[in-house]
């Protein structure tokens, strides 16, 4: 049983949705807010990677130039983990720039908040099998957390990538 004390600092806000972006894109940036409409095909690979039903129809997100922005929750145990992904697409594979927790809502495994643990995914990109292309050291205690934060970065970069495939589709037309 966790004391009120530790739930107190586990648990929390920890950066507003604007902090999220002046952190991924700039002080001064002022990237565009979209929607992206997910396919049944893409829907399916989100649901492999997560083992169960993705929710959402459509997901916000935001763009300046090549760089994307995702905003996206996961369930560690019982609640949601939110969970910001910055993905730069600019090169011919997509690579994570930033991955930082915006809330979390659990009693354990807190310490995937720190950049001990966030700045590993910088760089890794979706390889075969829809899996990331560098290792991620777990943490003792917060296997669930931790597996949440790899899968929203994985379904980030398969959303990056997807809006890159439209984009090029568009400008091919």
């Amino acid at each position: 049983m966790t004391t009120p004390l530790v739930q107190a600092a586990s648990a929390g806000q920890y950066l507003t949705v604007d902090e999220f972006l002046d952190l991924g894109f700039g002080d001064d940036a002022e990237p565009e807010s979209k929607v992206f409409w997910l396919t049944p095909a893409l829907k399916a690979r989100i649901k492999a990677i997560r083992g169960k039903d993705f929710p959402l129809l459509r997901v916000r997100y935001w763009q300046l130039g090549s760089r994307t922005a995702w905003i996206l929750e996961e369930i560690g145990k019982e609640m949601p983990i939110t969970i910001g992904v910055v993905v730069d697409s600019g090169s011919a594979r997509s690579s994570v720039a930033r991955v930082e927790i915006l809330a979390f809502r659990e009693s354990r495994g807190w310490e995937v908040r720190h950049s001990f643990f966030t700045e590993q995914f910088r760089g890794a990109a979706l390889a075969e099998r829809d899996v990331l292309s560098q290792h991620i050291d777990g943490i003792t205690g917060a296997t669930l957390s931790v597996r949440a934060v790899k899968q929203v970065t994985l379904i980030a970069l398969l959303l990056a990538d997807a809006v890159q495939a439209s984009a090029d589709i568009s400008a091919a037309e």
